[in-house]
């Protein structure tokens, strides 16, 4: 992408991490009307028309318009990347599957917005936790919270760390960049998923992987997108991702979950927020 070739490390680093991981206000702030919505997504119009930006995330995962003709190429299979980040956010991204349910508009910053877990938990999963789950922030998480998490790989010859700058290297200024997308519902209950064990890092044959990301939670959905986050809620993010979202939600201990956000290489210590659903068809690629 001509863009990324043109910046320095420094600069595309800190756009990354920008784009990604910016998550403000509290939990309890007000929501924001449809109003406010409609406004930043005229915004995100307006900034992008006629640009040349190429197709965005995070969409609807069940529809497969879309009008974005900049093409690239679908980034190599997991198996062939390196994984360098693991980072999820508070509710679903993308919406679809088992996730349709809209949480609301939020406080228009990334904050309680997003899509929730359409099915529903026993009443002794949804027991509430004594322990702060991730909450460095200052917002922990609950049994019945969705999260989506995101395996972010790379072709660049890098070892796992903290935020998107950690898949980026000297010698490779535009790699190819793919997310596995999985959405996880937290549950009281040791016998769920083992966030940890989900998360585990080896290498296997030669690449830095995360051989336990579920593969029994439906087909996944691959089509071409960008980075997310809530800060291009007005503005497109000029990085090419290739993406592959399940769309079944699995359950995880939300113990496991806590446990993680304390003690992981990524340095990941707390849900980041959400970007709005991107429905504009001239932003979107067409899922085959």
């Amino acid at each position: 992408m001509n863009t990324i070739k043109l910046l320095s490390k420094n600069n595309l680093l800190a756009l990354a991490v920008s784009s990604a991981f910016i998550f403000s206000a509290s939990a309890s702030a007000k929501t924001v009307s449809d109003s406010v919505v409609a406004k930043q997504r005229a915004t995100l119009e307006a900034s992008t028309d006629g640009k040349g930006f190429g197709p965005q995330s995070p969409r609807d995962i069940d529809q497969g318009y879309g009008l974005n003709l900049r093409s690239f190429s679908m980034a190599p299979n997991r198996s062939q990347l390196n994984l360098c980040n693991i980072h999820f956010h508070k509710n679903a991204e993308h919406a679809g599957g088992e996730f349709t349910t809209y949480a609301g508009n939020g406080d228009g910053k990334g904050s309680n917005t997003g899509f929730v877990y359409d099915g529903k938990l026993t009443d002794a999963q949804m027991k509430p936790v004594q322990n702060k789950i991730c909450a460095a922030k200052g917002h922990p998480l609950q049994p019945g919270d969705t999260i989506e998490v995101h395996y972010v790989y790379s072709s660049a010859q890098i070892t796992p760390g903290p935020t998107l700058g950690a898949c980026l290297a000297d010698s490779t200024m535009n790699p190819d960049l793919r997310v596995e997308g999985q959405v996880m519902v937290l549950a009281n209950d040791n016998n769920a998923l083992d966030f940890k064990k989900l998360t585990k890092v080896n290498r296997v044959n030669g690449y830095h992987q995360a051989p336990n990301i579920p593969n029994n939670m439906g087909v996944p959905v691959e089509y071409l997108g960008s980075t997310t986050g809530p800060s291009y809620n007005e503005k497109a993010s000029p990085l090419q991702v290739s993406w592959s979202v399940r769309p079944k939600v699995a359950v995880v201990d939300i113990d496991s979950v806590g446990q993680w956000c304390n003690d992981n290489v990524f340095n990941e210590d707390h849900a980041h927020g959400v970007r709005n659903l991107v429905i504009n068809p001239k932003l979107l690629s067409v899922i085959n």
